[in-house]
């Protein structure tokens, strides 16, 4: 690995709303080829990724279940909506030269690999950048809790959450003016402030395997490559110092 970089392993966590770009449903071209160039340009610097990508662009399981759809149906076709983005990053990132394999928790081999631990490793090993679909294949999870354990199973260094947001702030930003912005928070602060950047059991399992989080914006060009050279990017959630 490179002086220069912090990180060797990374576990990235794409939300499927961060492809809508300005979209309504779908996934925007422009987007996705930029999402894909800075992980490609941070695959290229040396740094071993996996990636877990949302599916709420198509279909969000939850919602779905709102609007009185059965829960499992519903989650069932927000992890068939991740593999479809799985398969578009896969697309634009062996356009830009990079290697990838898709693996999903479902079986899908017509299209994707079956996640098997020891394989998504071994191709990470490899110089190959993993995608992980479909979530943990199991309904009532999300795709959040799906890349804390899969950070942890492939053994990430840190965990990077891409959002609209340049970090952890006290309340919604968008909709309150008199907030505040956190640059460190230990897992059990962000817990009890109940800070729903990203799920309860997500931010539990990284407790419990010390697995650093840190949260940042996907919107600014550069900042992967920022965070793992080390930059304080973003907001940082840890163990309690």
């Amino acid at each position: 690995m490179p002086d220069a970089l912090k990180y060797s392993r990374i576990l990235l966590k794409l939300s499927g709303e961060a492809l809508l770009g300005a979209a309504d449903y779908g996934i925007d071209p422009i987007v996705l080829q930029r999402v894909a160039g800075e992980i490609a340009e941070a695959h290229g610097a040396g740094v071993q990724i996996g990636v877990v990508v949302g599916g709420g662009n198509i279909f969000r399981g939850a919602g779905l279940a709102a609007a009185g759809m059965d829960r499992v149906t519903g989650d069932h076709m927000g992890m068939l909506a991740t593999v479809m983005n799985a398969l578009a990053l896969q697309d634009a990132l062996e356009k830009l030269g990079a290697k990838v394999r898709v693996m999903s928790a479902i079986r899908i081999n017509d299209v994707c690999e079956d996640f098997i631990r020891r394989r998504a490793i071994r191709h990470i090993e490899k110089g190959r950048i993993a995608i992980f679909a479909a979530g943990l294949g199991n309904p009532f999870f999300t795709t959040d809790s799906a890349a804390a354990l899969r950070a942890v199973e492939i053994g990430a260094q840190l965990l990077l959450k891409a959002t609209k947001v340049d970090g952890i702030y006290s309340a919604d930003p968008s909709r309150h003016a008199d907030v505040q912005r956190f640059d460190t928070l230990s897992y059990d602060e962000v817990i009890e402030r109940k800070l729903a950047v990203m799920d309860t059991a997500a931010f539990a399992l990284c407790r419990d395997h010390d697995l650093p989080i840190r949260i940042y914006d996907m919107g600014r060009p550069g900042n992967l490559m920022r965070i793992v050279r080390g930059e304080p990017i973003g907001t940082l959630v840890q163990p309690a110092r």
